[in-house]
């Protein structure tokens, strides 16, 4: 098989870049569903299909004689929200039970039914707006579940990066939304808005067949007893063979932690159920809700604020073409998620959040001072002024919170109670986008554009939260950020400079990584401790010829096992 490349001396198959490809459809699908309905709002014949109409609109008038109430098109864009509520909350128990990839497959068949729900309805908005709930349900789902599957198998090198594709494919969804709405508005009939729904049914297609050539995550497969399966997938991102992995020290260092925590975690508190992620032992109350209100200061961000009624606003500050805005906007936010995922990769993840929040609450004060001081309209700089700052404002949201914020999710819990507390935590962010989908068009009719101020002053509370308490998780296996957590001796604006014990630094991490490399950490026929990552005796492990022993001695069985 072979590696890619390395990175800090340790090898990256290919299959670790194509499981972040393809897993990241499922933040194309999030991204694609959310950038269109903007545009659609907007478009003559929906228009005419769904809305309020003065008598005689016709196609060519229906923008000037046809409007949503307030509460139509919130439920319209909002509905969607409240599927996805429901689908992160459901997301965790079918990724427990049928593992990360099956119930990928599955989410992406909830999403098509839904959108067949939209496009075959061509005078009840009522239809409409279920079909964006039920596709919902899938959409939220696969939020839970892509960003834990990418933590979990991805290599710790390169963790952060391959997550942050998530981010990177929802900014691409929404841009190519933006593009076909674009070049379908011409059309006639219901096809030019059907068209775009419709096409939307190609990428959940996609996500199912790729997702089932990828391996599973290994620390699923550890957690139901399946070691020589979760040895493979570790050996398949690395770019090894299954002969390859079960004789390279590698993925076997690797296996033999996961088997330990989860050993520990057995043995020590034993299954899990949702009540679980709000008990205070180990920080897991604390790492819930701390996920839960990154998740939440993320939409708090104002981000949606331009995505879902981007061609409105700029409809409003007197662009005469906003959906060409729009595009701009769109391909700002997917053009600077590459610098996302560099700046993540290089800056840890405390850093660029905290610096992200005080940058997007600046450009968002100028934004809504600017468009309070004069009417837009009326004063065509002022306009541009309001373009420029928003642009700006997702410069600095695409590089550091659109990115930042779901790779947390995928490192910081532990493996016990990680799919519960991500589902959580991902059901907050759709708690709020709900609010601010359906409040929205009432808070601009009350308030116009100082909005802005009250999204400016959350991306400030976003950037103090940061600091007071996360810890900083990059460079680190998910079972040392575990550890990390729990030292008492570590704080949020200490953690960078934590390092697992046997380390000096995660530099040291980086050195020894390259040693097993060159394999002086474990040679053939030698019988090498692997230190207990909980400090305490109660799941150590040695490895003997590239074997597994566990307690007491007993080996693992590591007989092939059907998947």
């Amino acid at each position: 098989m072979g590696a890619l490349f390395h990175v800090e001396g340790v090898p990256i198959g290919i299959t670790s870049v194509a499981l972040a490809l393809i897993a990241s459809m499922g933040g194309f699908i999030f991204g694609y569903d959310t950038g269109q309905i903007s545009d659609i709002l907007l478009m003559p014949d929906f228009l005419l299909r769904f809305a309020d109409c003065s008598s005689g609109a016709t196609l060519t008038t229906a923008t000037d004689t046809c409007s949503f109430t307030n509460v139509r098109s919130g439920l319209i864009v909002a509905l969607l929200s409240i599927g996805t509520l429901a689908g992160a909350l459901m997301g965790a128990p079918i990724a427990d039970f049928l593992g990360r990839r099956y119930a990928m497959v599955v989410e992406c068949g909830v999403f098509i039914i839904g959108v067949i729900v939209q496009i075959t309805t061509t005078q009840t908005w009522q239809q409409f707006a279920v079909g964006r709930m039920i596709s919902g349900l899938g959409v939220g789902a696969l939020s839970a579940a892509v960003p834990m599957y990418q933590a979990e198998t991805a290599p710790a090198q390169i963790r952060g990066s391959l997550t942050a594709t998530y981010q990177l494919f929802i900014t691409f969804g929404i841009l190519i939304a933006y593009c076909i709405s674009i070049g379908t508005r011409g059309y006639d009939g219901p096809s030019s808005w059907q068209t775009v729904v419709g096409i939307g049914i190609a990428w959940p297609v996609i996500l199912s067949v790729g997702i089932l050539l990828m391996p599973e995550s290994p620390r699923w497969l550890v957690f139901h007893d399946k070691p020589e399966l979760a040895l493979q997938s570790l050996g398949r991102v690395h770019g090894m063979t299954r002969d390859e992995a079960r004789g390279h020290p590698l993925p076997n260092k690797h296996l033999a932690e996961i088997q330990s925590n989860v050993d520990f975690e057995r043995q020590s508190i034993g299954r899990s159920g949702w009540l679980d992620c709000f008990r205070p032992q180990k920080k897991v109350l604390y790492r819930t809700l701390l996920g839960m209100s990154l998740q939440s200061l993320q939409q708090l961000t104002g981000a949606n604020y331009f995505f879902y009624y981007g061609a409105t606003v700029f409809q409003s500050v007197g662009i005469s073409d906003s959906f060409i805005t729009q595009i701009i906007l769109g391909a700002v936010n997917f053009g600077c998620t590459f610098g996302g995922i560099l700046i993540m990769e290089k800056f840890g993840r405390r850093g660029p959040l905290i610096i992200g929040g005080i940058w997007q609450s600046l450009w968002l004060f100028v934004f809504a001072a600017a468009g309070t001081a004069k009417v837009p309209q009326e004063n065509p700089g002022i306009g541009k002024l309001m373009i420029v700052s928003a642009c700006l404002f997702i410069l600095g949201y695409a590089m550091t919170w659109a990115p930042g914020i779901w790779i947390l999710i995928g490192e910081t819990f532990p493996t016990r109670t990680r799919a519960k507390q991500a589902s959580l935590a991902t059901a907050s962010n759709w708690i709020w986008n709900f609010l601010l989908a359906f409040f929205t068009p009432f808070i601009i009719n009350a308030i116009d554009f100082r909005y802005g101020f009250v999204f400016a002053s959350c991306n400030l509370l976003g950037a103090a939260v940061v600091y007071f308490f996360l810890y900083e998780s990059s460079d680190l296996s998910l079972e040392a950020v575990d550890m990390m957590y729990n030292d008492p001796a570590c704080k949020p604006w200490t953690s960078g400079r934590w390092a697992p014990a046997g380390y000096s630094s995660r530099k040291d991490i980086e050195e020894q990584g390259k040693a097993a490399q060159a394999h002086k950490d474990f040679a053939p026929g030698e019988e090498s401790r692997v230190e207990n990552i909980h400090g305490n005796g109660v799941s150590e492990k040695t490895m003997n010829n590239g074997k597994i022993e566990g307690v007491n001695g007993a080996p693992y069985s590591m007989a092939p096992q059907a998947e």
